[in-house]
Formats: structure tokens, sequence, C-alpha cells
């Protein structure tokens, strides 16, 4: 879907694929892909809005490394896009891979292929996801807190704006895109929120005690910059008590899904244990 590498803009295209074909683990379209199988659809269906998910991840990575902001130089093992192609760029290639995302999921093809009602529902639901109300807000707070003391209930804003977001649209859309019942909607975006919390603090753990070859990545810069995280605030036991309870939450949240949610529990228990 993306445009090739080749062609007039081509340095700008290059950018754009260089972030999003560096590696990764692929984790939101997963999960957009396998909510639209528990709730009856195919995977298949909902490949433009995994596509999408991807685009819009990505975007949050260029602009999170910039200079400006957490200023990493490593992201998966490689160079990060500002340190290849220069800060211009990098947030160019950000803002296209934003813009496009939603281009795709709102093309003539994908509006084919499903009800109007829909499409309009995923588009909302991504467009929340990552806008001033939980991506860019969780960012915000996460650099202008930086140094400064905070509380519980701050970090914890941090954590679900910042990750959880954008994790609860993967599934609530991939469900919504394939015909889910709003039960089953719900269902998925409770998993969803409390499996993204869980996510951003193993992430938060990784920093303290992680490898950095294995994390491809520099570790212990939270500390260094003082990050708003839980294990900053309440230590690294709690920190880890924290994931599993957000996992347990999840993972009973798709209880009544039964074994239609087996591979989702997977992915609960994969989280919880991920060294990079």
């Amino acid at each position: 879907m993306l445009p090739q590498a080749d062609n007039e803009h081509s340095l700008l295209h290059r950018a754009m694929r260089y972030s999003i074909f560096a590696g990764g683990k692929r984790i939101r379209p997963i999960l957009a892909m396998e909510a639209a199988e528990v709730v009856g659809g195919s995977y298949k269906s909902v490949m433009t809005l995994a596509a999408a998910l991807e685009c819009v991840h990505t975007y949050s990575l260029i602009h999170d490394d910039l200079p400006a902001m957490d200023d990493d130089d490593l992201r998966r093992g490689k160079p990060t896009l500002h340190k290849v192609f220069g800060e211009a760029v990098a947030i160019l290639a950000g803002d296209a891979l934003l813009t496009f995302a939603f281009e795709a999921i709102s093309s003539p093809t994908a509006a084919r292929a499903c009800r109007a009602e829909q499409l309009l529902g995923v588009i909302y639901e991504l467009a929340y996801a990552s806008g001033f109300r939980r991506l860019i807000k969780g960012q915000f707070l996460d650099i202008s807190s930086e140094g400064k003391p905070v509380d519980a209930e701050t970090v914890d804003c941090i954590v679900s704006s910042k990750t959880a977001a954008l994790i609860r649209a993967s599934l609530t859309c991939g469900a919504l895109l394939a015909g889910g019942s709003a039960e089953e909607i719900e269902i998925l975006g409770c998993y969803g929120e409390n499996l993204g919390k869980a996510f951003q603090i193993r992430d938060d753990l990784l920093d303290i005690e992680g490898d950095p070859n294995k994390l491809g990545k520099a570790v212990r810069k939270d500390q260094q910059r003082g990050k708003a995280t839980f294990p900053g605030l309440l230590g690294i036991e709690i920190a880890r008590e924290m994931i599993q309870k957000h996992l347990s939450i999840a993972i009973e949240a798709i209880s009544p899904l039964g074994e239609k949610a087996a591979i989702l529990s997977k992915i609960g228990k994969y989280i919880g244990q991920r060294i990079n």
C-alpha cells in the first residue's frame, strides 16, 4: 500500500518505508485481525485497518524519537529515522504516515467492503485514540512531567493515553469493522485497555532491567530524564504486580468469549513476559 521508494519523491517515501520496515512486533495489527476473527469475521476483511494501525503507531515512534522529544539514537537496533534522514524529513515522514492511515481506511475500496456506519465508527475510534484526547495527550504529559514530582494518577493517565488507547482501538476497530456486537466490542475494549497498560509498564521495567542488545535501544534513559513511570514512582516489585493485575483483568474480561479468545489470552501472557 505504501508508495515505492524509486519515484519522484523518493527521499520522503524511503523515509516512510525505513521506519515501517525496521522491524517490530506488529502487535496492534495482530490484535485487530484477531478481534475480527473473535467476533466471527475474517482477518482478511481488516487488513487495510491493520496496515493503518501500524502506520499510526510508527508515526508516533518517529516523532517520539526526535531530539525535541526523547532524543533517541536507536530504535529496534537501527538508527532512528532522524539520524538517517534528518529531523525535517523525519517530521514529514511521520506526518505522512499518520495521514496515509486515514486515507487508506477511508478509501473507496475500503468503503465498498463494509457498511458506511461501521467505517465511520472505525475512523472516529482511531482518530479519538490517536489525537489530543489520548495518544497526543499521553505524550504531552510524558514530556511535561519530566523531572517533576508526580502522583500515581498522573502516571496512570500517561500509561493509559500514550499506549493503552491505540491498543484498545486496535481491538475495538477490528471488531467493529467485522460486525461485532456492542457487547463484544465492550469486552474487547476492556481487554485492550488493560493489555495496553501492562504493555507500557513492562516497557518501563525493561528500560531498567532489560538487555539493550535484545531491546534494540539504549536503557536507563527514563531515569536519566526523570520520566514519570510506575517503576520509578512505586518501585520494581510493585510495577511487576501491576502488570500481573492488569493482565488478570484483561484475561478475565474476555472469558465470556470462551475458546474463541484463546489466542488473545496467549498474547496477554506474552506481553507480561516479553524481553523486547
